[in-house]
C-alpha cells in the first residue's frame, strides 16, 4: 500500500510540473543585428544622434517628438503604412555614441511586440570604419499560451530583425553612397 501511495504521489508531482512547464507563457526574446559601415563613428553618429529624427530609416515616414536628446524625451514614429510607435529615451551617451530607449506603446498589428527596449551603439571597427549594433529585448505580441502565428515569438523576432536590418542597411547606403 505504501508503495502505491509513493507511486501515486510521484505521478501527481510529475503531472503538476508538466502543467506548470506548459503554462509559463511567453519568454523574453532578444535580437542583435550588426552592420559594418565604411565611415568613421562620428559620421555615423551625426546621422543618428538626434532622437527626434529617424528619417534615416526607410520605414519611418515622419518623426514627431518632445524633449530633444534628454532623458525622458519622447518620439512618435509614423510609418509609411500609417502605423505609429511611441518611444521614450532612457539613456543617451554621446561620448560613447549610444542611446537606449523603450517602446511606450505600439499596436501589435504594427509591430508584434510588447515590453520592448533597445540599445543603439556605434564603435570603431578594425578597418577604420564603424560597427553599428542595434539590439533589443522584447516579448511577443500575444501574452498567453498558443499565440496566433502573427503574434508568436517567431513573428516578433522576424519583425524586429526586419526593422533593424532595414534601418542599418539604409544607414550604410546613406553613408557610403559617396564612396
Amino acid at each position: 500500500m505504501n508503495k502505491n501511495i509513493v507511486l501515486l504521489s510521484s505521478m501527481l508531482t510529475l503531472l503538476l510540473f508538466t502543467v506548470i512547464a506548459q503554462a509559463h507563457g511567453p519568454t523574453r526574446q532578444k535580437m542583435v543585428v550588426k552592420q559594418q559601415i565604411s565611415a568613421p563613428p562620428q559620421a555615423v553618429w551625426e546621422l543618428v544622434k538626434n532622437f527626434q529624427d529617424m528619417s534615416w530609416h526607410p520605414a519611418v515616414a515622419k518623426t514627431e517628438g518632445d524633449g530633444g536628446n534628454t532623458i525622458g524625451a519622447t518620439r512618435i514614429l509614423t510609418l509609411g503604412n500609417g502605423g505609429q510607435i511611441h518611444e521614450k529615451l532612457e539613456k543617451y551617451e554621446p561620448e560613447k555614441h549610444s542611446f537606449f530607449y523603450r517602446i511606450e506603446s505600439v499596436d501589435v498589428k504594427v509591430l508584434p511586440v510588447t515590453n520592448y527596449s533597445s540599445w543603439f551603439s556605434i564603435k570603431p571597427s578594425d578597418d577604420g570604419g564603424s560597427l553599428v549594433t542595434w539590439k533589443g529585448a522584447f516579448y511577443r505580441g500575444y501574452p498567453n499560451n498558443e499565440p496566433p502565428p502573427e503574434l508568436s515569438d517567431q513573428a516578433a523576432k522576424d519583425a524586429v530583425k526586419g526593422v533593424y536590418e532595414g534601418g542599418l542597411g539604409n544607414l550604410k547606403k546613406l553613408l557610403e553612397q559617396g564612396s
